[in-house]
């Protein structure tokens, strides 16, 4: 191992012997320091990047780097040794001059990095230059860059270590050494007049002429690492200063103060520790590594990327401000999206992560791939509050793009979560507050074919607690990289202005007033909706996703491959005939294609038998695939409503259709975020009816009236499949609708019907034994409640929290007899009826689990 002397030592000896220099007035440097650079010369071999300056021999020359390093010192030592050029560790003496060297720092080792420190050396030459006008000094920036260029790397570790604008520690320094040495690069630039320096600084205003020319001299440094390595993108090093001294934050320190009876200075610590804990820290050399380990980890793991509508963002990405809202899936999402918007060409997002991710190693990759992270809950800390607002009103005034997950946490069920207001109302506000781009917000669609997270969703839907991201479970996870997850789906959906949306609610920018305030509020919670909305209009209807469809709606999630193969071909042409919307993708696999890609994944098995194969749900795996089914229900629950309404009554009038659809609509619209209004569901209805009876799976009797098909009928079969995802929803509405109607008005309050629906449902699950997670999803339930109330059946009472409701609760419940098989109907009742002990202990039990997570 190669040792070397001392170089991070600051200490250097005044007894070292100096040889005049006949550049400049430049004396030979000391035998200390030649000893030090020639250590140095055999672990990096720098290579010069542009033309070596042409300097004057007889003017003194000082070369400016960005920040003390003994080794940088060296290396640009042996360099202007090499190069012919005035020493840079040589003793400078001239007239009014007199330095041990010629290296100026402009932050010194004693900087802590969040303030500019004085610069001694370029104080006294300055004296000098203002004592004697006819005194030239040139100043030569230079640019040490430790780490082969980013086009060329192929080590993902090299790349991770590949120097950037944050000032390296001392052990990085010695690995910069050691390992990078010999993919060094040294920039020199042309050279600065002091006195034509000095003269412009005098000319502005501000600053003390020091200052103001360290400031200059800073600029020119960092626009040559700029053309090197990209822009210094770090929140965390660039705008920390300015959020915390913006009259905002500055009022909420103050204030925090008078409330706390802490000091300025304490509580200016305390929102500066926040946001530490808020901001990104965007790193050139991080986001290279992610793109080669991306690149690596997809061709591993997945057989492709698939990504659709792009040409949209692109061609809003030089007049908008970009607002990515994507859905919530997996782990995946974070670096998917960003990877996806890398690879073509688009500055990549500041995404906003949950605390929950800010974990050690991952956070901070995570970090300086641009994420920046946010607490679950501000509820408590106006200055936390505060801070983070302030730092998003700070991206949308830099014109950064961002993203944020509109769910707030990934869906456990595979479908699309209630929208969480919180980031898209502090978009929203930032741009009133003060506008600068118009903004357009991007709903994009993410689906897989596995989903490594799977069996984890399934256990927490059952019951258990949620397990908290670690680096040690993320690392278990991996240990799957061997399987296969199938291709993954992105598709950026149908832009929506923040233009458009101010216009219809009339909210005007920068108006406080309360009437103002009111419409925002509705304007953000359509916002919300419509978001919803169009990521499920640029839904993909892929191979996994129709097979879950079919099987799962089947006794025993299994089904005679012939059926199998028509029932995939029922789905296929209702998506194609009706197009969901002109944004949704069907695959164009054929019905045979889909179920050897289903047998590739090991999710379905074929078995053989004498009367025709079976195809079958692999072992496990149907809590699973009823995710991906749940991707999908919105592009088909019409025609499975219709077709449950059919197949339970038998024949069933037109007029009798119409209005159970316009009654129960509302809930399936507010569930799966459906595109259609209300207002234009019985036209929407009458088509896919019509398709229905063209496809012979419903029959028109004549007289407004339709029916089932024979009921041996290969038809009638397809109608039982076609019909069973939405009997699942339909019998979740009527469990909270009997057991409101069994316990009566002003009973519970909506936390406890949400609970005892989640038991409910359990109870039902176990006892149809299909171990499915939808009939207990607390997330529909609590929908389905918002739902009731929004469309009026039900009101709160402001004083006790209680449901109150009429006699229309029990008129939709009797609906149930046109919906609900009577064994169902009976066991509903049954397990709605229940004592107030048993709500009591069912309660106590859910508030165990509770005080458990």
């Amino acid at each position: 191992m190669l040792k070397f002397p001392n170089w991070f030592s600051s200490k250097s000896s005044k007894s070292e012997k100096q040889h005049t220099n006949e550049q400049g007035g430049n004396r030979a440097p000391s035998s200390y320091r030649q000893l030090s650079a020639k250590g140095l010369s055999l672990a990096v071999k720098p290579t010069l990047i542009g033309e070596v300056p042409q300097l004057e021999p007889s003017i003194p020359t000082f070369y400016v780097l960005r920040a003390y390093s003994r080794s940088n010192s060296l290396l640009v030592g042996m360099q202007t040794d090499e190069l012919g050029l005035p020493s840079a560790l040589a003793e400078v003496r001239t007239d009014g001059v007199h330095e041990t060297s010629a290296m100026i720092f402009l932050k010194d080792r004693r900087s802590d990095g969040t303030r500019q420190t004085s610069v001694p050396r370029l104080e006294r030459l300055i004296s000098a230059c203002l004592d004697n006008p006819e005194l030239k000094i040139q100043l030569v920036p230079v640019t040490v860059l430790w780490g082969r260029a980013p086009d060329k790397e192929e080590s993902l570790f090299r790349l991770m270590m590949a120097d950037e604008w944050e000032s390296p520690s001392k052990a990085k320094q010695l690995f910069n050494i050691g390992v990078m040495g010999r993919d060094t690069f040294v920039r020199f630039s042309e050279p600065k007049d002091l006195q034509s320096l000095i003269r412009d600084a005098k000319a502005g205003v501000g600053d003390d002429l020091t200052t103001t020319i360290a400031m200059r001299l800073k600029g020119y440094l960092d626009k040559q690492r700029t053309s090197i390595i990209g822009p210094d993108l770090s929140d965390k090093r660039n705008i920390a200063g300015t959020i915390l001294s913006s009259p905002v934050v500055t009022a909420a320190i103050e204030k925090h103060a008078t409330e706390t009876g802490k000091s300025i200075a304490a509580v200016k610590a305390e929102a500066q520790g926040y946001l530490g804990e808020i901001t990104s820290d965007y790193s050139h050399s991080v986001v290279r590594f992610f793109d080669h380990f991306l690149t690596w980890l997809w061709t591993r793991l997945y057989d492709g990327v698939e990504v659709r509508h792009f040409e949209r963002v692109r061609a809003l990405a030089p007049d908008f401000q970009i607002v990515y809202v994507p859905c919530h899936r997996s782990h995946i999402d974070y670096l998917l999206l960003s990877y996806v918007i890398y690879k073509r060409g688009l500055r990549i997002p500041h995404v906003a992560a949950g605390e929950n991710l800010n974990i050690p190693v991952l956070g901070e990759l995570l970090r300086s791939g641009g994420a920046f992270f946010m607490r679950r809950s501000f509820k408590g800390n106006a200055l936390y509050s505060t801070v983070f607002k302030e730092y998003v009103h700070s991206l949308m005034q830099r014109q950064a793009p961002i993203e944020y997950f509109i769910e707030g946490g990934r869906s456990r069920s595979g479908r699309l979560l209630p929208p969480k207001l919180g980031m898209l109302a502090m978009t929203v506000n930032s741009h009133l507050r003060e506008p600068a781009k118009p903004v357009v917000f991007i709903p994009t669609y993410i689906s897989y074919e596995r989903i490594m997270e799977g069996a984890t969703y399934v256990g927490e839907l059952k019951g258990k607690p949620k397990e908290s991201e670690n680096l040690l479970g993320l690392l278990k996870t991996a240990r799957k990289i061997e399987r296969i997850f199938g291709t993954v789906h992105l598709a950026f959906g149908e832009p929506l202005y923040l233009n458009d949306f101010m216009a219809k609610f009339d909210v005007i920018a920068q108006d406080d007033s309360a009437d103002n305030a009111t419409k925002t509020h509705a304007m953000v919670q359509n916002l919300g909706v419509k978001v919803m909305q169009n990521i499920n209009k640029a839904a993909v209807v892929n191979p996994v996703s129709l097979l879950a469809l079919v099987l799962l709606s089947t006794p025993n999630a299994a089904l005679d491959e012939v059926q199998c193969l028509e029932q995939i071909k029922l789905y296929q042409h209702i998506a194609q005939a009706l197009p969901y919307d002109a944004d949704t993708y069907v695959t164009d696999m054929t019905p045979k294609q889909i179920l050897d890609y289903g047998i590739k994944l090991k999710l379905i098995e074929r078995t053989p038998h004498i009367l025709g194969d079976m195809i079958r749900v692999a072992d496990k795996q149907a809590p699973l695939l009823s995710y991906f089914r749940n991707n999908i229900l919105h592009v088909f629950i019409i025609a499975s409503f219709l077709a449950a309404l059919v197949q339970r009554n038998g024949r069933i009038y037109r007029d009798k259709l119409d209005s159970i659809t316009e009654l129960l609509y509302p809930f399936l619209q507010s569930e799966l975020f459906l595109k259609t209004a209300l207002r234009n569901i019985a036209d929407q209805a009458e088509r896919v009816l019509n398709l229905l009876i063209e496809r012979g799976v419903i029959v028109d009797l004549g007289d407004g009236v339709v029916g089932s098909p024979e009921g041996n009928s290969e038809a009638y079969q397809q109608l039982m499949v076609l019909a069973s995802p939405a009997q699942q929803s339909l019998e979740r509405y009527f469990m909270a609708l009997t057991l409101l109607s069994e316990q009566g008005s002003n009973r519970l309050n909506t936390e406890q019907v949400v609970n005892l629906c989640y038991v409910l449902g359990q109870r039902v699950s176990v006892l149809h034994a299909d171990d499915l997670p939808d009939m207990f999803d607390k997330a529909l339930f609590t929908s389905f409640m918002d739902t009731l109330v929004r469309v009026g059946y039900v009101t709160i009472d402001d004083k006790t929290g209680l449901l109150t409701f009429d006699e229309r609760i029990d008129k939709i419940a009797e609906h149930a007899k046109f919906v609900l098989h009577p064994d169902m109907m009976q066991l509903l009742r049954h397990t709605a009826s229940l004592s107030h002990d048993e709500i009591t202990l069912a309660m106590q039990e859910m508030g165990k689990k509770k005080r458990w997570r």
